[in-house]
């Protein structure tokens, strides 16, 4: 079974954050919320109080599939600021694993210089904490690599899909989807 952590801090975006948690749990993946601010509890951006899978300092991250980061302010910035996820992120980039982040949070890749080179997304206005190699595309999302970015809250539940259908079938997603009823919402969309 694919492991997959999601690092929050305090001022993290609810939807970012939660949402790709229950689509891939409900999708069979084992994914873990995992606090980086030295307690189990962790704030949203919007004063939802969460309580982490586990805390940063207990975490092994050895047996990532991936690593996610939820945006939203000032959660990004903790997220960035925060050396552990940094040393996290280039690791799991030096060693080929997937990598996601949404809204503000690529600029955290973009710090880490994971971004070099390649396309990505983020909320409007963050483009410009990216390097000069780093194209900026504006979309929902986009997957460059072994990393995909979001742009924001819209963005969430495609995103998310997105990410499931690395580690489930298509079969599976399509379930999912319909189950959600988001498969009624891309119909209504074309």
């Amino acid at each position: 079974m694919a492991k997959v952590y999601e690092f929050v801090a305090n001022g993290f975006e609810e939807i970012e954050g939660l949402a790709p948690v229950d689509i891939l749990r409900r999708g069979g993946v084992d994914i873990k919320t995992v606090s980086v601010t030295g307690s189990e509890f962790v704030e949203s951006s919007h004063g939802v109080t969460i309580k982490a899978d586990i805390k940063f300092e207990d975490a092994d991250l050895r047996d990532a599939d991936m690593l996610l980061l939820p945006g939203g302010l000032p959660g990004s910035v903790n997220l960035n600021e925060h050396e552990g996820v940094r040393e996290a992120l280039k690791r799991q980039n030096a060693a080929g694993k997937r990598i996601g982040a949404i809204c503000a949070a690529p600029m955290v890749l973009a710090s880490c210089g994971i971004l070099d080179g390649r396309k990505a997304t983020c909320s409007p206005g963050f483009e410009k904490h990216f390097n000069a190699s780093t194209t900026y595309t504006g979309a929902l999302f986009q997957e460059d690599g072994n990393v995909i970015t979001g742009e924001g809250p819209a963005a969430t539940l495609p995103y998310a899909y997105r990410i499931l259908r690395y580690f489930v079938d298509e079969a599976r997603v399509r379930e999912l989807e319909k189950g959600m009823q988001y498969a009624h919402l891309m119909n209504e969309a074309e």
